[in-house]
């Protein structure tokens, strides 16, 4: 059995009618009762859970291993459940051991959501006040803008029951002892970083937006359970939404979970028989391969078919040669029928380009012989008309020449006009373009000087822009704007005037400037002069502290080897005291006096050596931090300049 997945407990009875997922159980589930068997982990250790009696002369196997309320079964009803830890029952999920914790390594991630931006906040609030409105809980903003204790603790409460409802928090404990372990047990990343104490005024300026985090956290938490819930996927195990076909090992657990969930509540009323349960589990599968058997049959039916043609074809002569032989005939007369086909296309092509032709000419001919007689006819009626003589008829023609000639005349001269007005338009037009991009110019110069108005005094009243009214018949209202002579062209004559002045002193403040900054670059070059001779000394410094550290090494060998041969010859005197009696003590005593002596000598020569590197060390770091001074000195002066 899947029993990471499941849980094999039987909680108590929901009042709400809800399952161990917050999912409605059916009408027709049976209600779990008290039976004579009950599960291994035990009875709960919490006030709200029963416990139920304990003549079990069996015992459950089973064991949940999941921790995850997310991950139970949303189609089981209230039987068969134990708790979400493998341990023995407990009172609540909110309060596990080590096993709820999250590991170590999440003690230092940090929250890296903008708790104290404003408009997170806002968002925050309004996304915790629309779920608990749209789930029923009676809030408004106002109570997440100034929040008490007691507001915090019922939202906090209600949120959990969403998560866990067979899991809610001790009513009788204290809130600040099962806050923090509750964070843990679902996972918070941050559980690390609130404080307990924060929870007797969680509307104070530094643990309100922890504390909104976290009810922001749930909130999403709560929305993801519920699209996990909603979305029938198949790590869900509900056999209701397993299809009649399926492949998916999802859907085999969940089948297998149903019966080995049937089973147990059998067992558990002291049934060994699980007649139902295995024949539910076999008519299941029945069902998932009957249209895979009948799909077999078909295929069946239809190889038997095809071995029986294959069979009918295999017996009979094969029919290509005489297929060949009428495939040679066939191409025989197609080449013939495209041979024939070709000399007619040609001929049906040459038909009708001399019929086209002959159209086209036919109507030329029509309309040319339309054409002259109907001027013909007008010719008629004009001579009917006029009656004239030949002289007045040579005089007609001889003044419509005239008048041709004149109207020539005067459409080239038309045309000449025309011409010069388009060049004339064209020198108005490039010359207007001229003139604004001259006014455009002289406007990005005025911003660029910041002479827009209002100018600074004494030209507060003056208006310095300029306007180009190219459609203006009057020169004069060509420029709107004040006048260029007596207005704008004395005015920018006096602020050039005075923008030399300031030039002016600017540059002799400038010049002022160099010359402090050459004097404080020729400083600089003094101190670096001397840096670099103090570097000189420390070095020289240096030197002397490392020939007093060879000279110490050398006199503490010497010491050492001096160390050694005394105790040598201790020892020896020693040999021979022991060899000769008590006639040597004297001897030994004087060679104990010269060793102590030679050992306080090591002694002090290392105390000098470590003496002397302390202040070489000393003085070497004092010197870093005056030159370290002295160069922020300068580097501030000349920031400041």
């Amino acid at each position: 059995m899947d029993a990471r997945r499941r849980s094999t407990m039987q909680p108590p009875t929901d009042p709400n009618g809800l399952g161990r997922s917050g999912i409605p159980m059916p009408a027709t589930v049976k209600k779990p009762s008290h039976s004579n068997r009950m599960s291994l982990a035990g009875p709960a250790l919490r006030a709200p859970y029963p416990p139920p009696p304990s003549t079990n002369p069996r015992q459950s196997m089973m064991r949940s291993q999941n921790v995850n309320p997310l991950l139970q079964s949303t189609s089981k009803p209230n039987y068969g459940r134990t708790p979400l830890n493998n341990s023995t029952r407990r009172g609540s999920m909110w309060t596990g051991g080590s096993a709820m914790l999250p590991p170590s390594s999440s003690q230092t991630v940090k929250d890296v959501r903008p708790l104290r931006d404003k408009q997170y906040q806002a968002k925050m609030r309004q996304d915790i006040l629309s779920y608990l409105q749209g789930t029923g809980y009676d809030i408004v903003m106002n109570t997440l803008i100034n929040i008490q204790g007691k507001e915090y603790r019922g939202i906090f409460n209600f949120l959990m029951d969403h998560l866990d409802p067979f899991h809610s928090l001790n009513p009788n404990a204290r809130f600040e002892d099962e806050f923090v372990p509750a964070l843990k047990a679902l996972r918070y990343p941050f559980s690390h970083q609130i404080d307990n104490k924060w929870l007797a005024a969680p509307a104070s300026m530094h643990s309100w937006p922890s504390l909104l985090g976290v009810l922001h956290w749930l909130v999403e938490l709560c929305k993801m359970r519920n699209e996990y819930l909603c979305s029938g996927h198949p790590t869900l195990q509900d056999p209701s939404t397993v299809p009649e076909e399926f492949d998916d090992s999802y859907d085999h657990k969940a089948l297998a979970f149903n019966y080995y969930e049937e089973a147990y509540t059998v067992w558990l009323d002291l049934i060994d028989d699980f007649v139902e349960p295995n024949q539910n589990l076999e008519d299941r599968y029945a069902k998932k391969n009957e249209r895979v058997q009948t799909d077999l049959e078909e295929q069946t039916s239809l190889l038997s078919q095809a071995k029986a043609e294959y069979s009918k074809l295999k017996s009979s002569a094969a029919p290509i040669a005489k297929l060949q032989n009428e495939n040679g005939l066939l191409k025989g007369d197609s080449e013939k029928f495209q041979k024939i086909l070709q000399q007619y296309e040609g001929r049906k092509k040459k038909l009708i380009d001399t019929i086209a032709y002959e159209k086209a000419e036919l109507a030329t001919g029509g309309a040319q012989l339309e054409q002259l007689k109907a001027e013909q006819d007008k010719l008629v009626d004009i001579v009917k008309t006029q009656n004239l003589s030949p002289e007045e008829v040579i005089r007609m023609n001889t003044d419509h020449e005239m008048l041709s000639r004149n109207l020539e005349d005067l459409k080239q001269k038309i045309s000449e006009t025309h011409k010069t007005v388009m060049a004339l338009e064209v020198n108005v037009t490039n010359r207007a373009a001229a003139a604004e991009e001259a006014i455009d110019a002289y406007t990005n110069l005025l911003s660029s000087l910041e002479l827009f108005p209002p100018l600074p005094p004494p030209w507060q009243d003056v208006d310095l822009t300029l306007e180009l009214n190219s459609a203006a018949s009057n020169p004069q209202q060509l420029l709107s704007g004040a006048d260029i002579r007596k207005v704008i062209k004395p005015t920018l004559s006096s602020v050039a005037e005075s923008k030399r002045s300031e030039r002016a002193s600017l540059e002799s403040e400038r010049i002022k400037v160099d010359n402090e900054l050459d004097q404080l670059i020729l400083e600089c070059e003094n101190v670096d002069e001397e840096i670099t001779d103090i570097e000189k000394k420390v070095a020289g410094v240096n030197e002397e502290a490392d020939n007093l550290r060879d000279a110490a090494q050398r006199d503490a060998l010497t010491a050492n080897n001096e160390a050694a041969r005394l105790e040598r010859d201790l020892a020896h005197a020693r040999t021979a005291a022991l060899a000769n009696g008590m006639g040597v003590k004297s001897r030994l005593q004087a060679l104990q006096f010269d060793y102590r002596e030679q050992m306080e000598k090591v002694s002090r020569l290392k105390e000098e050596t470590v003496r002397a590197i302390i202040k070489n060390s000393h003085e070497i770091a004092m010197f870093k931090e005056e030159v370290s001074r002295h160069l922020r000195e300068l580097r501030d002066f000349a920031d400041a300049d």
